[in-house]
């Protein structure tokens, strides 16, 4: 299947799925996302959910175990360089169960450009826009508006990633 093709099945995928997590809210759930990102940071930088307000986000989940979430990293870095002064901001929420005690280490360590947030157990019950995570990495994209418009779950192309984040910012 194309990229693009790809990419659509799995937004409208999303999209089914989420709507099926939050009962009766409508589908557009926009700023709802950016709500469930209200989460406490940890390493070097820092974050404030506010902030995200008319941003492009793309919101990384993984945990400090997952080989593919490791291995996703220089492309989040990558975007977050190439990106970030247009408007756009990654922020990676860590899904690991003992939160902050392993998530602090790793993100000093690391020492990434973009915040690494510690999910809550909301989170982490899929009681959020967000729903049930349920393989990682999971990649969600969040216009302007703070609407999910694109999905992917395990690690994809810096260049589809790109493409799709070049649109939004396009986007007024």
């Amino acid at each position: 299947m194309k990229t693009a093709a790809r990419v659509r099945v799995c937004a409208a995928l999303l999209v089914l799925m989420l709507a099926g997590c939050r009962g009766s809210r409508p589908v557009d759930a926009g700023p709802a996302f950016l709500y469930a990102l209200a989460l406490p940071s940890v390493g070097p930088t820092r974050h404030d959910a506010r902030g995200l307000s008319g941003k492009v986000v793309l919101v990384s989940f993984f945990a400090t175990w997952c080989f593919p979430c490791l291995a996703e990293m220089p492309t989040l870095e990558a975007l977050q360089k190439d990106y970030g002064a247009k408007g756009f901001q990654v922020v990676s929420v860590g899904m690991d169960l003992e939160g902050e005690k392993v998530l602090q280490p790793f993100a000093d360590h690391y020492a990434l450009r973009y915040p690494v947030l510690v999910a809550n157990d909301t989170l982490r019950e899929g009681q959020t826009a967000f729903g049930h995570i349920r393989a990682l990495p999971t990649t969600v994209l969040l216009d302007r508006r703070g609407r999910a418009v694109a999905g992917w779950q395990g690690v994809e192309g810096h260049a589809d990633v790109a493409k799709a984040i070049e649109k939004l910012l396009a986007e007024e």
